[in-house]
């Protein structure tokens, strides 16, 4: 084997566990929206001193942070952007368990007025559904849902398969455009997300700025912006689009953003965040419901639940990076003391690599693949540091409940 092609995405070829939580140094440290496979995604920060991973050394820190001057630092930079009428800040999200206590409590608690908007799943479930509507009709909010060009977007959602092994990466660039768009649009300066994902795996220091890292919006020709591993003018040229089908995936351009002013804030750095106590309050405040049966691979029954999807996002970080959702729902609940790490070893062992069947038949035809092709493709993407196979079973080289 070419030891250069030992290890993919640019991974840690010894594999590690964090002595407090249950992730291992496979989980990239950013969010994975590479080009193609060989980008270099390096893995989480783990403390060479005592295996302890970044986001758990976070978590310890939160401990020391002064919350109530955080507060007060989120009261004043509420009272700058406070209008007498009209909108005063947006709220992107799915009416899930986070953004749907972001958005309340910024209302209810905080006196604001915002407008929320929502990027809208590739196939909602019926509990997705029934949390959005209630986000307004219970929760007492305004809302604008997107809904990009149907056509294009499966054929995005099947490219960011085939190439990247990442059907979320079309959802995810518009997860991120949604807020800057409307605020742009309608001159609504300040945008409020729930926590930064830098509590889960990003680099520490993100978190000791409650601004959004804004690299992600540099303004690029257009028709050379890569979606699903192919630069736009090629999927032009092979499926018959128009350059102007795209504009919903266009990143704004930094500076126009710098020019009227926008901020994206995170809520997190100024409460200090939990997701198990955002599901109460969501569940209390906004009618959010938990599903009525757990999470094919993982134990939840509340976290990301309205997009059929997803649950395939979360099967194929296990193909690449031995990370299943199990894993990352456990890891939230060790560091938040919801749970022990013996017990998230258990709940890793018995649900990560479960395959998830529900909506399996929908999931092959919206990306238009079969079922021979879908298993062959996610076989290419199976990294040799971390798979073997035996006998005609790929057989993952080590977890961490045979660490």
């Amino acid at each position: 084997m070419n030891k250069k092609n030992f290890s993919l995405y640019g991974l840690p070829e010894k594999i590690e566990f964090c002595e407090k939580c249950v992730i291992s140094n496979q989980r990239p440290s950013s969010v994975v929206e590479f080009k193609n496979q060989d980008d270099q995604k390096e893995g989480i920060e783990f403390d060479p001193n005592d295996l302890v991973c970044e986001p758990c050394k976070y978590n310890e820190k939160k401990n020391e942070i002064d919350w109530k001057e955080r507060e007060k630092q989120l009261i004043d930079l509420l009272k700058k952007h406070k209008k007498k009428s009209g909108y005063d800040c947006i709220v992107p999200g799915s009416g899930g368990k986070d953004s749907a206590f972001t958005a309340h409590i910024l209302k209810y608690k905080y006196g604001m007025n915002p407008l929320t908007v929502t990027w809208a799943p590739h196939l909602y479930t019926d509990i997705g559904w029934h949390n959005f509507t209630n986000w307004m009709h219970v929760g007492g909010l305004d809302n604008i849902l997107f809904t990009p060009n149907g056509k294009l977007h499966r054929v995005l959602t099947s490219l960011a398969f085939k190439n990247l092994l990442h059907p979320f990466q079309p959802f995810i660039i518009g997860q991120k455009i949604i807020g800057p768009l409307f605020a742009s649009k309608f001159n609504i300066p300040l945008i409020f997300y729930g926590e930064n994902q830098a509590e889960y795996g990003n680099k520490t220091k993100e978190n000791l700025s409650p601004k959004m890292n804004e690299k992600f919006f540099s303004k690029k020709n257009n028709e050379e912006i890569v979606l699903g591993g192919v630069p736009i003018s090629q999927i032009i040229k092979k499926y018959d689009f128009k350059i102007n089908d795209f504009e919903p995936y266009m990143p704004p351009d930094i500076n126009d953003l710098k020019k009227k002013n926008i901020e994206q804030r995170y809520l997190g750095y100024y409460l200090k965040w939990d997701p198990q106590e955002c599901f109460y309050y969501a569940a209390k405040h906004t009618g959010f419901r938990p599903n009525t049966e757990r999470t094919e691979g993982s134990y939840s029954k509340y976290s990301s639940i309205d997009d059929k999807i997803d649950t395939f996002h979360y099967y194929l970080t296990f193909i690449k990076f031995g990370i299943g959702r199990a894993t990352y729902d456990a890891c939230q609940e060790i560091r938040n003391d919801k749970i022990t790490r013996e017990e998230g070893v258990n709940l890793v062992k018995k649900y990560d690599a479960e395959f998830p069947k529900k909506y399996f038949k929908e999931f092959l035809e919206y990306i238009d693949i079969s079922e021979e092709k879908f298993f062959e493709t996610i076989d290419k993407f199976r990294s040799p540091h971390l798979w073997t196979k035996e006998k005609g079973e790929w057989i993952i080289n080590r977890q961490i409940f045979n660490n």
